[in-house]
């Protein structure tokens, strides 16, 4: 992985982390509990974002370096994969 791609994966699951921090303060002051569901449902987000941008990662090199390999198994691997991601996701 580059440099600069690392890096603005590890600012972004930090600063997640930064926010899940602030939502256990939250829980511990008794704070208003829309206040908890807005910050939660951001983290949610940038969630999304994070997951967006490793399997954008994932699909430029790895899924790209199978498909265009000489071995049906591992394009078979890397897209069983794939499916288990959308599964896994379909089922929360």
């Amino acid at each position: 992985m580059a440099t600069d791609e690392k890096t603005l994966l590890l600012n972004r699951a930090r600063s997640i982390q930064g926010h899940m921090g602030a939502v256990v303060r939250m829980l511990e002051q008794d704070a208003y509990c829309i206040d908890i569901i807005k910050q939660t449902q951001a983290i949610e987000k940038a969630l999304d974002k994070l997951n967006a941008l490793i399997l954008e990662r994932h699909l430029n090199a790895c899924v790209t370096t199978a498909i265009r390999s000489n071995k049906p198994a591992e394009r078979e691997r890397v897209i069983g994969e794939l499916m288990d991601v959308f599964k896994t996701t379909s089922k929360l």
